[in-house]
């Protein structure tokens, strides 16, 4: 119920790996219909990147105005923090304080005074100033760093690595919230360098008992994990996408045109093969490089038919291995039934 600084960098982190997962599955996800020249309607989803740049924008975010009152001469406090994010942010639709909602004549005795409101991508979350200022300089001195490095131990070294006097800098150390940014901005370097799979978790109930299931607790996670914007856009698109050349080579046998060997393009052959088979051209689409199949049971369906006709393919092979074995062997035993006749013949 009460957040602080820590939560606010904790939520931070959040939105920007939701971020990761709204490029990297839904947007990427339409985007490569566009670019396959697929006929698609877009799917509407919210982007955080509204909700990260409310925070860590550079000059105008949060964290910015949070640096800049560490470091503003004069007395700190909670309310000149909170002023001053009044102030650059209030504007802003998704931040809101008892002087902004004033300011747009909205009344909500649920906002305590020292403390502003971010309507975050999984919900409203409320943080209180106080300690803001404070837990964002708690900085670890240089001479400290120093005197840990100085100790020549390799595991204090490791740990503290601004110690070495080769990188001393006369420059301030970083305040919590920068070395988080910078620690997030890695983090999402790494991420986005990966080809991701998500396994999202979802907590039945809140007293970890079995067999038992909370709908709204489930439903909540369900939404501010993304779920559900997830589903739509795998509803309206394609279950299935793959470049002509391995899906021609994986199911070229249930064709007797494209089968053993097909001539022509891959993608003539991808068309010539689908439409020999029982599929609805409502399932299909063609981009420039991939075939697109729309139902999870078309696939399941290609796939019993792969199953069906590798059986029969085994035992046509197994039935060319024992024709060619029997007719070696009868050949085998004529040759010598006919050497023993001419042998026999020559005796008598």
């Amino acid at each position: 119920q009460d957040n602080g600084f820590e939560q606010f960098v904790i939520n931070y982190c959040n939105e920007k790996l939701q971020q990761v997962f709204i490029l990297l599955t839904l947007k990427e996800e339409q985007e490569e219909y566009v670019r396959e020249g697929i006929q698609w309607s877009p799917v509407e989803f919210f982007d955080n990147s509204i909700i990260c740049d409310l925070i860590e924008n550079g000059s105008r975010g949060i964290l910015a105005m949070l640096d800049e009152e560490c470091l503003r001469p004069g007395a700190v406090s909670p309310d000149t923090l909170l002023g001053k994010l009044d102030q650059v942010c209030g504007g802003h639709g998704r931040y809101e304080s008892r002087d902004t909602q004033s300011a747009r004549r909205l009344h909500d005795t649920s906002l305590p005074p020292r403390a502003f409101r971010i309507h975050h991508y999984a919900g409203k979350v409320t943080y209180d100033v106080s300690g803001f200022v404070e837990k964002n300089m708690d900085l670890l001195f240089r001479d400290l760093s120093q005197a840990m490095w100085a100790a020549q131990h390799p595991l204090l070294r490791g740990l503290f690595p601004e110690g070495d006097p080769v990188k001393a800098s006369l420059k301030l150390p970083l305040t919590a919230g920068a070395q988080v940014k910078a620690s997030v901005a890695t983090l999402m370097r790494n991420l986005y360098s990966k080809n991701p799979n998500y396994i999202r978790c979802i907590k039945p109930n809140e007293s970890k008992a079995p067999m038992v299931l909370a709908p709204e607790l489930v439903l909540a996670q369900i939404r501010y994990l993304g779920l559900l914007e997830n589903v739509r856009v795998r509803r309206a698109g394609y279950a299935f996408r793959q470049h002509y050349g391995p899906f021609l080579e994986r199911y070229k046998m249930l064709c007797s045109k494209t089968w053993p060997r097909w001539a022509g393009t891959e993608r003539a052959g991808v068309e010539m093969l689908l439409s020999e088979l029982p599929v609805p051209a409502a399932e299909l689409a063609f981009g420039h490089s991939k075939v697109f199949i729309r139902s999870p049971r078309t696939l399941f369906d290609l796939e019993r038919r792969r199953q069906e006709r590798v059986a029969q393919l085994a035992t046509l092979i197994q039935a060319a291995v024992r024709g060619w074995r029997c007719r070696t062997h009868f050949q085998l035993m004529r040759k010598s039934q006919i050497l023993i006749a001419a042998w026999f013949r020559g005796h008598a």
